[in-house]
């Protein structure tokens, strides 16, 4: 496993089976309790008070700003500013175990498959397994990508 830098990367650089670090962060409850307030409203997310008596016994983080605190290490320390194009999308989501403040979230990213694009050369679809760990090693939430990378060599 190693840590990524975001770099001058082409398709031809992303390895399948390759596992990297992309980041780690901790969470803070203000930054956690606004994002919920204007994107994910709901008590657990929101209110100390209501949460205590909810069914995770406290204040837990959107997924949302899980997955956007995962987006922000994925676009700066593994998608390349020269190549990547865009994402048609992501194949799953899964949210797995509660984000609460103070935890440390690791980013753990597996290249699962690399092909080159068959009707346009240039480029090439990389495809990745994305997990977000607890400090406990806890994986709390997990993403498939779909990522179109230009090549370095266009045949």
């Amino acid at each position: 496993m190693t840590e990524a830098k975001n770099s001058d990367r082409y398709f031809e650089d992303y390895t399948p089976d390759e596992v990297v670090i992309i980041g780690e962060v901790e969470v803070d409850e203000e930054e956690m309790i606004s994002f919920a307030r204007a994107y994910d409203p709901q008590s657990i997310h929101i209110d100390r008070e209501k949460a205590i008596d909810g069914p995770f016994n406290g204040l837990i983080a959107s997924g949302w700003l899980t997955g956007s605190l995962m987006m922000r290490f994925f676009a700066q320390n593994f998608l390349s500013e020269i190549s990547s194009i865009a994402s048609p999308g992501l194949d799953e989501v899964r949210w797995l175990a509660p984000v609460r403040p103070g935890d440390v979230l690791t980013f753990r990213v597996t290249t699962t498959e690399t092909r080159r694009s068959q009707t346009k050369p240039d480029r090439g679809i990389v495809k990745t397994f994305t997990e977000i760990l607890n400090q406990d090693e806890v994986v709390v939430m997990s993403t498939k990508n779909v990522n179109v990378i230009y090549c370095r060599n266009p045949a």
